[in-house]
């Protein structure tokens, strides 16, 4: 059985945007996932701020 490499890989275009920037861990706690972040609300200091953080 052939082993594929990850750099040779074709990954379809969702699971790209998934994991783009992490292909070398996280150097401090050696993590390699993106953190998900539960929540669902979010707290802006004014409109622009907002604007900023989205835009």
């Amino acid at each position: 059985m052939t082993s594929i490499s990850r750099k040779d890989r074709k990954f379809k275009f969702e699971t790209l945007q998934l994991h783009v920037g992490q292909e070398q861990a996280d150097p401090s706690t050696d993590s390699r996932a993106v953190p998900i972040y539960q929540t669902t609300s979010y707290v802006f200091h004014n409109s622009q701020h907002a604007a900023d953080r989205f835009g």
